[in-house]
């Protein structure tokens, strides 16, 4: 199942101090607008329900943001360039990890192996990005060329998914907006390992890096067309 957790109230209340309203952002031009789905890999997801659980989710806003005209971008964390290569990470492998944890870790997020691919329940089209970073963050410089392909194509603003909600997640939503993206964590098209660590993600972006929004909030709210935007108002 998706997580199903609320934000605390203290979480609430330090953002209705800071700006006076919930949400950080009215609108999203769809055609400015990137799902960016990050590290739905068979290693983080084929054992992990609540990461699971969220494919059926991200189908479905993936979908829509295509059909509106904006772009599906999906990421993966890749750590070694060939099997038995060298880490791209030494600072994290060397001293994060027990030896039989690194090799797991490195030898699953290597391109060409199992898990490294995308979880198959994803669907990915022709015309969707692909794209691969180094580090927990897509767009800390030198991780990977998303920022420069999303430029390429006039985004403005990103819907972020995928696992882990406080790791991988996180780090981009935060990053992006430092460099100048408009930013919405989908709450139900993230996952952690535990309600917890999702939660803490969550209110972390919440109250200085952007919104969190659930999918159908961004289907029908915040990438909603221009005319139902209007006729809104």
């Amino acid at each position: 199942m998706p997580h199903n957790v609320e934000i605390p109230d203290y979480v609430i209340e330090r953002i209705m101090a800071k700006r006076g309203r919930l949400n950080v952002f009215d609108h999203f031009d769809p055609k400015k607008t990137a799902l960016v789905v990050i590290d739905m890999q068979n290693f983080f997801v084929a054992d992990i329900e609540s990461a699971r659980s969220i494919c059926p989710n991200i189908n479905k806003l993936a979908k829509v943001v295509r059909e509106r005209g904006g772009v599906v971008a999906w990421v993966l964390l890749t750590v070694a360039d060939e099997p038995g290569g060298p880490s791209t990470w030494p600072i994290y492998h060397d001293y994060f990890f027990t030896p039989e944890k690194m090799a797991a870790h490195k030898n699953n997020l290597t391109e060409g192996a199992e898990g490294h691919k995308l979880y198959p329940e994803l669907d990915v089209e022709d015309g969707d990005i692909i794209s691969r970073k180094s580090r927990f963050s897509t767009f800390i410089q030198g991780s990977s060329d998303l920022h420069d392909r999303l430029q390429e194509r006039g985004i403005e603003n990103l819907l972020i998914a995928g696992t882990a909600t406080n790791f991988c997640c996180e780090t981009s939503a935060r990053d992006a907006m430092m460099i100048g993206y408009r930013v919405a964590m989908v709450s139900d098209a993230n996952a952690a390992r535990y309600d917890e660590d999702h939660l803490v993600g969550l209110t972390s972006v919440w109250q200085s890096f952007g919104d969190v929004r659930t999918v159908d909030d961004c289907i029908d709210n915040l990438i909603a067309p221009e005319t139902k935007t209007a006729a809104a108002e």
